[in-house]
């Protein structure tokens, strides 16, 4: 049985209608082709900034959501009291997971990750079995079997169940397994650093990390069963060296969970524990708070936390997150502001039209329903384009962010939304155009005289006002984001970064290192070579290692100071450059300084020493202080570096070398030479340590270009709406501009009468900007220890290039209105 759908006569003729409006709707677009490329070009540009950030928002507010159970997993944070400060940190001790697990019911899991470099994680020389051949890699970090079972990744080649269960045995990532084996690895032995005597098993390979998981950056999981790192490390609780995860049951409360961690781990072992060992337990450690951080935050909300490097480089920031949005929502904003000025800016071309439509009986909801339909054109056609400008500018993109985006057009969801949100948009944007354009009464609209009520006047300035205290806004920004980061790039540290060349992978040369070391610096282009690991930049393969000192006479170092404890060569100071204040460099000759020590101000400060020469400091160790160099930043500058002290040590797994200006590319290959002597097996593997300075700031500098970028587009976009609104303005003020020209006034007398309001709204602009310029930029620049001042020249600058561009933008149309003969303009009258 068939059955017939019957269309009603309303219905016939709303479609009827709808055809009837599109028709027109395309008529208006291809005909008025100059607003119509303004307008698309404005909202094309709108959506496709606004694709782009809100593609880089999904994939930061994404990290670890894939992960099952992911809202049970958290890592622990300790708050330290610091002064007045709090410093937060991860290190815990090596038994706390264990602990943890075993008596804290709510806790169902718990595993550790150990990627200091000092143990062996971070970078390492690998070889292959009994191969000659040995390869420089990274990316390798101490886990225990459970966080593998915790994060768990697509197994490529063997089972995860039990992969590190085993002492020595390793996981790899498929991209480290195929680089390095043809087929199915597992079973397979590799060597780290020359030693011979421990052989790592491959266990499993796993899928390659992806961008989004807390464990992005690492490709080498090495078990941490077996023997300790040093004697009792295991079961040591005054070294902290461990990020401890815990994985809760089902229906626990984190909150109340937590609570009960800091009791079991500060009351119930870490401060008994240490007593028992014969420390002592300074003051600030019974007021440590301990709390728990889902993995899903922890990506955006780390900020200020103690990490290692390849998880700080791997970290944003939720600040940047709004910031963005906001970016997104304002530069959308000022499209949608340019399509309403320019829809009116073009009310006179369209008067008659209207007029006539309503002299022949329409009335206004079918006008409004015309207009309508022909925002929702526009708004469809800057879709397309604007979707097509996105794909274009995605690689720019991704090289600004740092990220490897993908426009998801073949998602269920991606298109529908993008339409929803653009019909949205579309008729935001075209309801007022819409109601300002059928309110004309016709027998004004035929004589081409339409009222300008102050209101629309207001609006219509205020709107542009608005979009240039956004793009002010966004030129400070870029302004002080460009100035931190060369004050960041030039600052004197304390030490030279310059000239540096870095080897890595010299464990293999341990016999021969003090050969190749001379051999290095009798090279005519080569001024100093030292051998370390502890660098004053944290680049790959570069240690720390935190120790507390109190002075000799009070050898009861758990109530000491903090500071970093280096092994260095005797080169060392000449290397950088470090300024050496008092006393003497260290002498290998002398038996004495075996057990000396070289310390900075700060050092010397907090230990309260007038006369530091000769002074005795201990760690566990008696050292007598022979030199006094000078602070040097060896963190980042975000954060306040701290005492330092240097002994004359062994730590050979980096090698550096200072070269003379301007002879970078004769020095690399004189040293590749003496390098292929040494070690024909091993291909060099070197990085310039200024480089790697600038590395540990990509963050930073991602946010200056990414907000040039933006504020370039923002004051296009925004220009785009002045010239729509100037456009109205002269429209409307044709006849008294010929009126005036008759009269007598000049070209320059007639552009500054239409100009001065024009100039009025970017001042007005100014003023809303300035304030909130300056709050974002100050809250910002918190985040560094060591920042510049905003100084009153940014605003300046900022404001008298949005005057620039509005007298470049309104010139162009006054001029042209200008230049028009009185006579046409007066023809109706």
């Amino acid at each position: 049985m068939s059955h017939t759908i019957l269309i009603g006569p309303c219905e016939i003729k709303t479609i009827i209608m709808l055809i009837n409006n599109l028709k027109i709707a395309w008529r208006n677009i291809t005909k008025n082709k100059l607003y119509s490329s303004i307008k698309i070009g404005g909202f094309a540009f709108g959506v496709a900034i606004c694709i782009l950030i809100v593609l880089y928002i999904k994939h930061e507010t994404s990290y670890n959501k894939f992960y099952p159970d992911v809202s049970r997993i958290y890592r622990i944070v300790a708050e330290i009291p610091d002064g007045d400060d709090v410093m937060r940190g991860l290190s815990l001790t090596a038994p706390a997971a264990k602990v943890i697990k075993e008596e804290v019911p709510a806790v169902e899991q718990s595993g550790r990750i150990l990627p200091n470099p000092l143990f062996g994680a971070g970078g390492n020389q690998l070889t292959l079995g009994s191969g000659p051949e040995n390869y420089y890699d990274d990316g390798f970090v101490y886990v225990d079997q459970s966080i593998l079972e915790m994060f768990p990744s697509p197994m490529i080649y063997g089972q995860l169940e039990h992969a590190l269960d085993n002492p020595n045995s390793i996981v790899l990532t498929k991209s480290k397994a195929s680089k390095y084996f043809k087929d199915n690895p597992v079973g397979q032995q590799i060597y780290l650093n020359n030693d011979k005597s421990k052989a790592y098993t491959i266990s499993a390979v796993i899928d390659d990390i992806p961008s989004n998981s807390t464990l992005y950056g690492y490709t080498f999981f090495m078990s941490l069963a077996g023997e300790p790192f040093f004697a009792g490390e295991q079961n040591n609780w005054m070294a902290t060296n461990y990020t401890v995860y815990v994985k809760l049951r089902e229906n626990s409360d984190p909150k109340q969970t937590q609570s009960v961690i800091q009791k079991v781990y500060i009351d119930g072992h870490l401060i008994p524990e240490t007593q028992k060992a014969g420390g002592s337990i300074k003051p600030w450690v019974r007021q440590v708070k301990m709390y728990l951080q889902n993995a899903s935050d922890i990506h955006l909300y780390s900020t200020g936390i103690r990490d290692d490097k390849v998880s700080i480089l791997n970290r944003g920031d939720i600040k940047m997150i709004w910031a963005f949005a906001s970016i997104a929502a304002f530069i959308l904003l000022i499209a949608c502001i340019n399509f309403i000025n320019l829809s009116t800016a073009n009310a006179a071309t369209r008067a008659k039209e209207i007029g006539i439509r309503k002299t022949i009986g329409s009335n206004r909801k079918s006008l409004i329903g015309q207009f309508m339909v022909e925002a929702i054109c526009y708004s469809l056609i800057s879709l397309i384009i604007g979707l097509l400008l996105a794909w274009i500018l995605l690689p720019l993109f991704n090289n600004l962010a740092n990220k490897s985006l993908e426009i998801p057009i073949f998602s269920w969801y991606f298109i529908p939304t993008l339409l929803v949100s653009l019909l949205f948009i579309g008729s935001l944007a075209g309801i007022y155009p819409a109601l300002y354009l059928s309110g004309f009464k016709p027998i004004s609209a035929l004589k081409n005289k339409q009222d300008s009520t102050p209101k629309s006047s207001l609006l219509r300035n205020g709107l542009v006002t608005f979009q240039f205290a956004t793009s002010i806004i966004l030129i400070v920004s870029a302004l002080i984001a460009n100035q931190q980061v060369n004050f960041i790039l030039n600052k004197d540290l304390g030490f030279s970064k310059d000239q540096v060349i870095v080897l890595r992978g010299i464990t293999t040369l341990s016999q021969d290192l003090a050969s190749l070391k001379n051999e290095l610096k009798s090279l005519p282009y080569v001024s100093d070579v030292s051998v370390g690991d502890y660098l004053p930049v944290p680049i790959d393969g570069v240690k720390r290692n935190g120790n507390s000192f109190a002075l000799d006479d009070n050898k009861d170092v758990q109530l000491g100071r903090g500071a970093q404890f280096w092994l260095v060569d005797d080169t060392y100071l000449s290397t950088f450059e470090l300024r050496l204040s008092e006393g003497r460099n260290f002498n290998p000759k002398l038996a004495s300084d075996s057990s000396a020590t070289i310390v900075n101000k700060t050092l010397v400060e907090q230990l309260g020493l007038t006369h530091p020469i000769g002074a005795k400091i201990n760690n566990g160790q008696s050292w007598t202080i022979i030199g006094v160099v000078d602070d040097f930043i060896f963190e980042s500058l975000k954060e306040e570096s701290g005492p330092v002290s240097l002994a004359l040590g062994n730590s050979p797994s980096l090698l550096s070398i200072k070269v003379k200006t301007g002879h970078i590319d004769q020095s690399l290959a004189q040293i590749t030479k003496v390098w292929d002597k040494f070690s024909p097996n091993q291909k060099i593997n070197y990085s310039f340590l200024d480089e790697g300075f600038e590395s540990l700031y990509q963050d930073v500098a991602r946010t200056k270009n990414i907000f040039t970028s933006f504020a370039f587009i923002a004051i296009f976009i925004a220009s785009l709406g002045l010239f729509g609104l100037a456009t109205y303005i002269t429209q409307q003020r044709t006849k008294e501009i010929g009126i005036r020209k008759v009269l007598g006034a000049s070209s320059i007398s007639l552009l500054k009468l239409l100009s001065s309001n024009f100039i009025k709204l970017v001042f007005i602009a100014i003023v809303i900007a300035v304030p909130i310029s300056w709050w974002s930029m100050d809250t910002w620049l918190q985040d560094f220890n060591y920042r510049i001042e905003i100084n009153w020249l940014y605003f300046l600058l900022a404001g008298f290039s949005a005057i620039l561009i509005a007298i470049v933008t309104i010139s162009y149309q006054t001029l042209k209105v200008i230049r028009t003969n009185p006579v046409d303009s007066l023809r109706d009258e």
